[in-house]
Protein backbone atom coordinates (compact mmCIF):
# COMPACT_ATOMS: atom_id res chain seq x y z
CA UNK A 1 0.00 0.00 0.00
CA UNK A 2 1.14 3.57 -0.77
CA UNK A 3 2.25 6.05 1.66
CA UNK A 4 0.91 9.38 2.05
CA UNK A 5 3.60 12.16 0.83
CA UNK A 6 4.50 13.96 3.75
CA UNK A 7 4.28 17.89 2.69
CA UNK A 8 6.40 20.24 5.42
CA UNK A 9 6.78 24.01 4.44
CA UNK A 10 7.20 26.69 6.21
CA UNK A 11 4.94 28.16 3.13
CA UNK A 12 2.46 26.06 3.51
CA UNK A 13 -0.39 28.18 5.94
CA UNK A 14 0.47 31.56 3.46
CA UNK A 15 -0.65 29.09 0.57
CA UNK A 16 -3.85 27.59 2.34
CA UNK A 17 -4.76 31.63 3.23
CA UNK A 18 -4.10 32.72 -0.39
CA UNK A 19 -5.89 29.56 -2.11
CA UNK A 20 -9.06 29.87 0.22
CA UNK A 21 -9.09 33.94 -1.12
CA UNK A 22 -8.82 32.79 -4.82
CA UNK A 23 -11.80 30.31 -4.17
CA UNK A 24 -13.84 33.21 -2.42
CA UNK A 25 -13.03 35.50 -5.42
CA UNK A 26 -13.82 32.73 -7.52
CA UNK A 27 -17.58 33.21 -6.35
CA UNK A 28 -17.80 29.65 -4.04
CA UNK A 29 -18.54 29.13 -0.48
CA UNK A 30 -15.30 27.82 1.27
CA UNK A 31 -17.07 27.19 3.71
CA UNK A 32 -18.97 24.18 1.62
CA UNK A 33 -18.68 20.67 2.59
CA UNK A 34 -16.76 19.83 -0.69
CA UNK A 35 -14.39 22.60 0.15
CA UNK A 36 -13.59 23.15 3.63
CA UNK A 37 -10.24 21.13 2.75
CA UNK A 38 -9.77 22.53 -0.62
CA UNK A 39 -7.56 25.33 0.22
CA UNK A 40 -4.90 23.12 2.07
CA UNK A 41 -5.40 19.96 -0.51
CA UNK A 42 -4.10 22.74 -3.17
CA UNK A 43 -1.80 24.14 -1.52
CA UNK A 44 0.20 20.82 -0.75
CA UNK A 45 -0.80 19.86 -4.31
CA UNK A 46 1.21 22.87 -5.43
CA UNK A 47 4.73 21.90 -2.84
CA UNK A 48 4.48 18.80 -3.84
CA UNK A 49 4.58 19.77 -8.19
CA UNK A 50 7.01 22.42 -7.59
CA UNK A 51 9.62 20.52 -5.38
CA UNK A 52 12.00 20.38 -7.73
CA UNK A 53 12.96 23.67 -6.50
CA UNK A 54 14.79 22.17 -3.43
CA UNK A 55 16.56 19.51 -5.08
CA UNK A 56 20.03 19.82 -6.66
CA UNK A 57 20.25 17.76 -10.35
CA UNK A 58 24.09 18.20 -10.64
CA UNK A 59 24.21 16.64 -6.72
CA UNK A 60 21.81 13.73 -8.29
CA UNK A 61 24.69 12.59 -10.71
CA UNK A 62 27.33 13.40 -8.48
CA UNK A 63 25.99 10.35 -6.34
CA UNK A 64 26.29 7.58 -8.54
CA UNK A 65 28.60 8.83 -10.91
CA UNK A 66 31.40 5.83 -11.84
CA UNK A 67 34.27 5.89 -13.34
CA UNK A 68 34.29 3.65 -16.41
CA UNK A 69 35.34 3.08 -20.31
CA UNK A 70 32.06 2.36 -21.79
CA UNK A 71 32.41 4.54 -24.93
CA UNK A 72 28.97 4.29 -26.86
CA UNK A 73 25.98 5.83 -26.91
CA UNK A 74 23.82 5.50 -23.49
CA UNK A 75 19.65 6.11 -24.52
CA UNK A 76 16.94 6.79 -21.07
CA UNK A 77 14.01 6.97 -23.17
CA UNK A 78 10.13 7.14 -22.33
CA UNK A 79 10.71 9.15 -19.33
CA UNK A 80 7.22 10.17 -18.09
CA UNK A 81 6.80 13.86 -16.77
CA UNK A 82 4.45 16.31 -15.86
CA UNK A 83 5.06 19.83 -15.19
CA UNK A 84 3.45 22.94 -15.07
CA UNK A 85 3.46 25.50 -17.57
CA UNK A 86 4.57 28.92 -16.36
CA UNK A 87 2.30 31.05 -18.31
CA UNK A 88 -1.23 29.68 -16.75
CA UNK A 89 0.32 27.05 -14.32
CA UNK A 90 -1.50 24.27 -16.25
CA UNK A 91 0.09 20.91 -16.14
CA UNK A 92 1.93 19.82 -19.60
CA UNK A 93 2.60 16.39 -19.66
CA UNK A 94 4.93 13.36 -21.89
CA UNK A 95 8.07 11.95 -21.96
CA UNK A 96 11.92 13.03 -22.39
CA UNK A 97 14.40 10.60 -24.43
CA UNK A 98 17.93 11.15 -23.08
CA UNK A 99 21.22 9.92 -24.52
CA UNK A 100 24.52 10.84 -23.58
CA UNK A 101 28.12 9.58 -24.92
CA UNK A 102 30.13 9.01 -21.70
CA UNK A 103 33.75 9.78 -21.49
CA UNK A 104 35.25 8.09 -18.62
CA UNK A 105 32.19 8.55 -16.44
CA UNK A 106 28.21 7.11 -16.53
CA UNK A 107 25.52 7.75 -13.85
CA UNK A 108 23.32 5.56 -12.88
CA UNK A 109 20.05 4.88 -15.28
CA UNK A 110 17.61 6.17 -12.82
CA UNK A 111 19.76 9.53 -11.90
CA UNK A 112 18.91 10.57 -15.64
CA UNK A 113 14.83 10.11 -15.10
CA UNK A 114 15.32 12.02 -11.58
CA UNK A 115 17.24 15.00 -13.24
CA UNK A 116 14.45 14.83 -15.74
CA UNK A 117 11.82 14.92 -12.67
CA UNK A 118 13.80 17.56 -10.92
CA UNK A 119 13.29 20.41 -13.47
CA UNK A 120 9.97 19.14 -14.35
CA UNK A 121 8.55 19.71 -10.90
CA UNK A 122 9.48 23.33 -11.51
CA UNK A 123 7.10 26.02 -13.03
CA UNK A 124 8.73 25.59 -16.68
CA UNK A 125 8.63 25.81 -20.82
CA UNK A 126 9.38 23.01 -22.03
CA UNK A 127 12.19 24.42 -24.13
CA UNK A 128 13.64 25.69 -21.04
CA UNK A 129 13.40 22.75 -19.26
CA UNK A 130 14.89 20.55 -22.71
CA UNK A 131 17.91 22.59 -22.25
CA UNK A 132 18.56 22.17 -18.51
CA UNK A 133 18.30 18.63 -18.72
CA UNK A 134 20.89 18.74 -21.50
CA UNK A 135 23.25 21.35 -19.61
CA UNK A 136 22.82 19.51 -16.42
CA UNK A 137 24.34 16.60 -17.59
CA UNK A 138 27.15 17.57 -20.02
CA UNK A 139 28.41 19.99 -16.79
CA UNK A 140 28.27 17.26 -14.60
CA UNK A 141 29.50 14.15 -16.86
CA UNK A 142 31.41 16.00 -19.46
CA UNK A 143 30.14 13.23 -21.61
CA UNK A 144 31.39 13.08 -25.62
CA UNK A 145 27.49 14.67 -26.27
CA UNK A 146 24.17 14.74 -24.63
CA UNK A 147 21.15 14.70 -26.37
CA UNK A 148 17.64 15.33 -25.35
CA UNK A 149 13.98 15.19 -26.98
CA UNK A 150 11.19 16.07 -24.89
CA UNK A 151 7.65 15.43 -26.43
CA UNK A 152 4.41 16.76 -24.26
CA UNK A 153 0.82 17.53 -24.78
CA UNK A 154 -0.26 21.07 -22.96
CA UNK A 155 -3.12 21.02 -21.23
CA UNK A 156 -3.30 25.28 -21.69
CA UNK A 157 -3.24 24.51 -25.51
CA UNK A 158 -6.33 21.86 -25.16
CA UNK A 159 -8.69 23.45 -22.48
CA UNK A 160 -8.38 26.68 -23.32
CA UNK A 161 -7.60 29.12 -26.07
CA UNK A 162 -6.85 27.30 -29.05
CA UNK A 163 -8.43 23.70 -27.50
CA UNK A 164 -6.36 22.17 -29.85
CA UNK A 165 -6.37 18.39 -27.98
CA UNK A 166 -4.06 15.97 -30.16
CA UNK A 167 -1.14 18.84 -30.68
CA UNK A 168 1.75 17.15 -29.34
CA UNK A 169 5.10 19.44 -29.18
CA UNK A 170 8.84 18.05 -29.79
CA UNK A 171 11.91 20.07 -28.79
CA UNK A 172 15.49 18.78 -28.64
CA UNK A 173 19.07 19.86 -27.82
CA UNK A 174 22.34 18.48 -27.92
CA UNK A 175 25.64 19.03 -27.69
CA UNK A 176 29.45 17.46 -28.97
CA UNK A 177 29.10 14.17 -31.08
CA UNK A 178 25.25 14.89 -31.58
CA UNK A 179 26.44 17.77 -33.44
CA UNK A 180 27.25 15.38 -36.65
CA UNK A 181 23.56 14.24 -37.79
CA UNK A 182 24.62 10.67 -38.41
CA UNK A 183 24.77 10.56 -34.26
CA UNK A 184 21.65 12.24 -34.26
CA UNK A 185 19.68 10.03 -36.83
CA UNK A 186 21.27 6.84 -34.95
CA UNK A 187 19.30 8.14 -31.76
CA UNK A 188 16.33 9.23 -33.55
CA UNK A 189 16.02 5.88 -34.74
CA UNK A 190 16.92 3.94 -31.43
CA UNK A 191 14.22 6.15 -29.59
CA UNK A 192 11.30 5.67 -32.09
CA UNK A 193 11.67 1.99 -33.37
CA UNK A 194 14.18 0.44 -30.17
CA UNK A 195 12.09 -2.13 -28.69
CA UNK A 196 12.76 -4.64 -25.72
Amino acid sequence: MLGKEEIISPNLEELKSHYHSIITLLGEDTEREGLLKTPERVAKAMLSLTKGYHMDPHEVLQSAKFQEEYSQMVIVKDIDFFSLCEHHMLPFYGKAHVAYIPNGYITGLSKIARVVDIFSHRLQVQERMTLQIKECIQETLNPLGVMVVVEAKHMCMQMRGVEKQNSITTTSDFTGAFNQAKTREEFMNLIQHGTL
